[in-house]
């Protein structure tokens, strides 16, 4: 929330608005007074990283009633406010709803007891309303991600990791209750990033007898040489008959039943603390804010903001895309919204396809089937490149869905180099058990292309008789499959299905918005940067220049710029000169002479070949000298190592699936004659989040698109971020080069229609 409410102050005093902070939620809002003071620059400084809220919340009973409203209504007209941004749930949001629709009868109120003039109610007759969803549940229609929800499983996955390993020492069965009382968004993709043997959610309750069908699921488990079994249960979830089924009688059924050593662990408000993830600082606490600016944009004239427009009054959602998602930007009226939460509350089934889709993807892998009829096809899964974080989970998910369509599954060790070697194992469904978690790559890896070892490549290709690869890397498995599709014309064995699961921390894969591994190293470049701010805490004006991984894509650095609040953050993409350079350290010498006492400078580590970041640190610490002093942190590795966050467990298992499953149409369209040969340009393929949609673009098509010398594509979504990493820095820039996002009209049909998955 503190994201928001930091993005939405400066976006407002940015465009010329006076902007005030409300305290203390709807109740300050009643209240008035010293609860709602105008807000500077400086009031939201450094606080993007502190979770809760600092200008506080509070349920407020008054503000339920009409008088309250009333009381809310004259305490705005009174300060000139006619733009309120609220954030929070259903119910902040409900309140706001019918804030709006009263909005008129409540000024012609206040004019019939004399309290304001009829001059002054025509004059703030047009009230907008932006609302930011804020809610751990992830339970509101028409946003793909609420405030606060990616942080909260970061909290439940830390909680799950460390259970994990007690579990596993002492042979135990842990319950674990996490929030969700109508909404099991929570529990099911906590269960989905861990591999948790049972769910329980709201909206599945599990069939009759699940009791026995539970404990044999369990037994079975520990039968296979497992140390643990994990269950997860949402506060809320239901038997088939509207029974609660709670952790205490989950617990006592597995004692009674099969004896196991059982442990219950409710989390509680544990999920809502802690710091915010850079999801949620970024692309959700700042997107509909940060990247898209207030909305509804306040109306000018003549260059001065007005106080209202024509018609009545506006209120909308901001509604947050998916993560990679550059140009899906959009403000949806909210009423549709509220109604089909609520509509869907208490009743079982799922608010969207989206939902369903992980339920369906958690039911697949958490429990081997009886394979289909088993097909003739062989398929062969490898790393390449530098390790990512949630190429083991693509792995998992891929061998197990191979699995499951009846395929024969290889693990090839060491990337193309193991291929060539005839490191190729076949595998089989546990060998792939408690990969979910774990950081690295568990296959191994390297950086050898199959240019100079393409004859051993093919040799082992025939021997084991390989119909598809799937190859999870980074630009080198990109390229590395381009140079094999290349080589078709003269290796008959080449003519097979191929697949590239982009993984790297750099983000620097064609045919993707958003490669694995990526969230995972924001978040370490982030928690860094903020140990580095807090190390100053104690020092007056300190800058820090901080270097960043990521080759010549300066992705990682932008992102975790916006994350922690930079001042600059200095990319190849974005090119600077020397009087560039002047200006921002001019920029940062005049703000170290405010009270602000801490600066950060980030730079991609090839973003310019002279101007290192020894240069930097030179420059910074001579202009500054006597304003400030300067210190460097180079991150380094620590970027590309570390367990896998939430995000980064899921995207990789939902890539290996649906990777695994084009793969296995793909076969099936290409096998003539009790033989494969695919030899077309969508045989071989990167698999890729555009915008909202999962895509498959063939690897001869983004040739062009590519810029081989500097490693990345030739167009970056993500550049158009760079505008607001400048204007929340206090840079002066023109609002016409910054891209808003678009009012799009929500009906519930429109609300049904989903894309992506």
């Amino acid at each position: 929330m503190n994201a928001a409410v930091r993005a939405v102050t400066r976006m407002g005093i940015y465009v010329g608005a006076k902007v005030f902070l409300i305290y203390e939620g709807y109740e300050g809002l009643v209240e008035g007074g010293e609860n709602i003071k105008q807000a500077n620059w400086l009031s939201v400084s450094n606080i993007i990283q502190l979770g809760g809220t600092v200008i506080g919340s509070a349920r407020c009973k008054a503000f339920m009633t009409r008088e309250g409203r009333l009381a809310a209504a004259y305490n705005l007209v009174q300060r000139g406010i006619t733009n309120l941004c609220v954030i929070g749930g259903d119910g902040s949001l409900t309140g706001a709803n019918i804030f709006r629709s009263e909005w008129g009868s409540l000024l012609e109120e206040l004019v019939g007891e004399g309290k304001i003039s009829e001059t002054t109610a025509e004059t703030y007759s047009h009230l907008n309303i932006a609302g930011l969803v804020g809610s751990i549940d992830n339970d509101f229609c028409g946003t793909d991600m609420t405030i606060g929800t990616d942080s909260a499983l970061h909290r439940i996955m830390e909680v799950i990791d460390a259970i994990t390993t007690t579990a596993q020492s002492h042979q135990r069965t842990f319950v674990l209750e996490v929030m969700g009382r109508h909404c099991g968004y929570l529990a099911l993709v906590s269960a989905l990033a861990s591999g948790a043997d049972w769910l329980f959610i709201p909206e599945a309750p599990p069939e009759d007898g699940w009791e026995n069908f539970m404990c044999e699921r369990l037994g079975e488990t520990r039968s296979r040489g497992s140390r643990l079994n994990i269950i997860i249960i949402a506060e809320g979830a239901i038997d088939r008959n509207g029974k609660p089924i709670s952790s205490s009688y989950v617990k006592d059924l597995v004692v009674q039943r099969l004896g196991y050593d059982t442990r219950v662990t409710v989390l509680g408000h544990v999920q809502r603390g802690g710091t915010p993830s850079a999801f949620d600082r970024v692309l959700v606490g700042g997107s509909p804010c940060t990247r898209w600016g207030p909305a509804p944009p306040p109306p000018r004239e003549c260059g001065k903001l007005r106080p209202g427009a024509v018609g009545g009054p506006t209120l909308c959602l901001l509604a947050s895309p998916s993560p990679g998602c550059g140009s899906q930007r959009c403000r949806r009226t909210l009423p549709v919204a509220i109604l089909r939460r609520r509509a869907a509350r208490g009743t079982t089934g799922f608010l969207s396809r989206s939902f369903e889709n992980n339920w369906n993807i958690y039911k697949l892998l958490a429990h081997q089937k009886v394979s289909k009829e088993k097909t003739n096809f062989s398929l062969a899964i490898l790393n390449v490149g530098a390790p990512a974080a949630g190429m083991n989970a693509a792995v998992r998910s891929a061998v197990r869905t191979g699995i499951s369509q009846g395929h024969t599954v290889y693990v090839v060790h060491d990337g193309f180099e193991g291929l060539a070697k005839g490191q190729v194992q076949e595998v089989g469904w546990h060998h792939v058990a408690g990969w979910l978690g774990r950081g690295g790559s568990m296959l191994g890896t390297k950086r050898t292309l199959p240019k100079g070892h393409m004859e051993s490549i093919v040799e082992n290709i025939r021997t084991y008789n390989i119909h598809a690869l799937l190859v999870i890397g980074g630009f080198e498995a990109y390229e590395g499959v381009l140079q094999l599709v290349e080589a078709r014309g003269r290796y008959e064995e080449l003519c097979i299905v191929m697949c590239v699961i982009p993984a790297t921390i750099s983000n620097n894969v064609p045919g993707t918005d958003f490669s694995l591994g990526t969230d995972t190293a924001v978040n370490a470049a982030m928690e860094s940067c903020d140990r580095i701010k807090q190390s100053a805490s104690g020092t007056k004006r300190r800058v820090f220049i901080v270097e960043t991984m990521g080759g010549y894509c300066g992705y990682l650095a932008t992102v975790a710029g916006i994350a922690v609040g930079a001042d600059a953050a200095y990319v190849f993409e974005d090119p600077f000169n020397i009087h560039d350079l002047k200006t921002n350290v001019e920029h940062m010498t005049e703000k170290m002479k405010t009270d602000i006492q801490r600066g950060l400078v980030l730079r991609n580590e090839k973003c310019h070949e002279h101007y290192t970041t020894d240069f930097l640190y030179n420059l910074y610490s001579s202009e500054g000298k006597g304003v400030f002093d300067c210190r460097t942190n180079v991150l380094g590795h620590l970027q590309q190592g570390g367990a896998p966050t939430p995000f980064d467990r899921n995207y990789g298992t939902k890539l290996g699936v649906k990777a695994m499953l084009w793969m296995s149409e793909k076969l099936q369209a290409v096998y003539r004659k009790g033989r494969v040969f695919a030899n077309s340009p969508d045989s071989a393929c990167v698999i890729g989040l555009q915008k909202k949609a999962v895509a498959f673009s063939p690897v001869m098509e983004l040739k062009n698109d590519t810029d081989f010398e500097h490693r990345m594509p030739r167009e970056q979504w993500w550049l158009s971020l760079r505008l607001m990493l400048k204007m929340l820095a206090h840079y002066r820039i023109s609002l016409a080069d910054y891209v808003s996002g678009e009012l799009e009209h929500v009906t519930r049909r429109t609300l049904s229609i989903e894309k992506g998955f």
